[in-house]
């Protein structure tokens, strides 16, 4: 009987927060804000909120994941439901669920938009086909998803395709960054590894690119629950340079003998110049902006632009490839308004990606809420409510961090309990008899 609590409140600490998201079309025609299962998109073309149609009724747990495909004419959205959902970003419409075997931890989109990949709570990545659909199409569909490749038993963090679409690059919770070839056909599997990327000493939290016309290939920069952020020449598992941004940004804490909590990095967002790196750390309220040399392959810290008059700590960040701003989003499953509306703050950074004739402290600054584009409006459609009350996020805030380490950071069990947790498994409990 204690055990089956124990592992009761293991799955509840592990499901109980999931961290609101930010995506931005490539072009910056509209945001889009998850928050528990709740998709919240506004188009800034005609500067309303969209209506999503799903014949299925949308997402029913928390979302995990969601991306604009490179071009921005479809989006993916994935979560906690075991559910994958295709939308049509013209009208906002679903043109295809795809059911998970397991919950989804991360997704991402080919560059040509051929492909959509998605891993699960196990540590498999499945592919999905979509090169012979017309998503514009009114109709939905139901697509099978292949597996193919895994990280043994651990959860993938991230997902990213290489700028060169050569690759796709998938991060777990032991440490690893795997370099594979995205084959021509990848539903027969992906079995060709390049390269592994081995340095960091914690969960692995998120990945992204960073590339210009100069580098087309790019670098791959890497974000840890260790507090730092790496630079790689990842076809040949090379590492460049590290940044200790939590050393820097003054967020290391020792607690008189006690282990020492080091934040972790949360999310990474490139420019599309290549010139800059976005960092969100956990208790940091604000971003980092780290200076990334492609010609001499280095990270070198820029500066911090602080959050004031507010406790905000992203918990996810993105940008588009045509605007210079950086959208920033804090919230999480767990913060609700009286009516039961679910809250999340958005803020922007100006100045994100910008070709650097200037020093870079001179270029970024936080926007006020009446310059955002979209204005209040899109504040209103995104956050679910204009004001909220400081002490809401910082308990947020917490939240997400005790959710975020629950999850990634792996347990010590004896080997009586890890019996234990085997014959309580959903898979094995759903298993008839022989």
């Amino acid at each position: 009987m204690e055990d089956n609590h124990m592992e009761e409140n293991e799955q509840k600490l592990e499901k109980e927060v999931a961290p609101a998201l930010i995506a931005v079309h490539p072009n910056q025609l509209s945001v889009t804000v998850s928050i528990g299962s709740d998709l919240r998109v506004f188009n800034l073309h005609d500067g309303s909120g969209a209506k999503l149609l799903d014949e299925n009724g949308g997402h029913k747990d928390s979302i995990r994941a969601i991306r604009y495909s490179k071009s921005g004419r479809f989006f993916v959205s994935a979560g906690d439901d075991k559910l994958v959902k295709f939308w049509d970003t013209n009208s906002w419409h679903c043109f295809c669920s795809v059911v998970s075997e397991k919950r989804v931890t991360s997704l991402a989109i080919s560059n040509d938009e051929m492909f959509v990949c998605f891993a699960d709570k196990f540590g498999m990545v499945y592919v999905v086909d979509i090169r012979d659909y017309n998503y514009e199409n009114q109709g939905s569909v139901n697509k099978k998803a292949v597996p193919i490749l895994s990280h043994y038993c651990s959860i993938i963090t991230r997902l990213e395709f290489s700028p060169d679409g050569k690759y796709i690059v998938t991060a777990d919770r032991d440490f690893k960054i795997r370099v594979t070839v995205f084959p021509k056909e990848p539903v027969n599997g992906a079995h060709e590894i390049q390269s592994f990327c081995l340095g960091h000493t914690e969960f692995v939290s998120c990945i992204a690119f960073v590339s210009s016309q100069d580098c087309a290939q790019g670098l791959l920069v890497s974000g840890s629950g260790d507090s730092t952020v790496r630079l790689w020449d990842y076809a040949s598992d090379t590492l460049l340079d590290t940044c200790d941004v939590g050393a820097k940004a003054g967020l290391l804490n020792s607690n008189q003998g006690q282990e020492e909590m080091v934040p972790a990095v949360t999310d990474l967002c490139a420019a599309s110049d290549g010139s800059l790196v976005a960092v969100a750390i956990q208790s940091l309220p604000g971003i980092m902006l780290l200076s990334c040399n492609l010609s001499a392959r280095t990270l070198s810290i820029a500066k911090v632009v602080a959050v004031k008059g507010e406790t905000f700590i992203p918990t996810s960040i993105g940008a588009s490839f045509s605007i210079p701003l950086l959208w920033m989003v804090m919230g999480a499953s767990s913060l609700h308004n009286t009516d039961s509306t679910l809250l999340a703050r958005v803020r922007v950074i100006s100045g994100f990606g910008s070709n650097q004739s200037e020093p870079v402290s001179h270029e970024t600054s936080v926007l006020e809420d009446t310059e955002i584009p979209g204005g209040e409006p899109l504040l209103q459609e995104l956050q679910g409510k204009l004001s909220i009350g400081e002490e809401a996020f910082s308990t947020a805030a917490e939240a997400v961090k005790t959710a975020m380490r629950n999850l990634l950071i792996k347990k010590n069990y004896s080997a009586e309990r890890r019996e234990v947790r085997k014959k309580g498994r959903n898979d094995k409990k759903n298993q008839s008899p022989a």
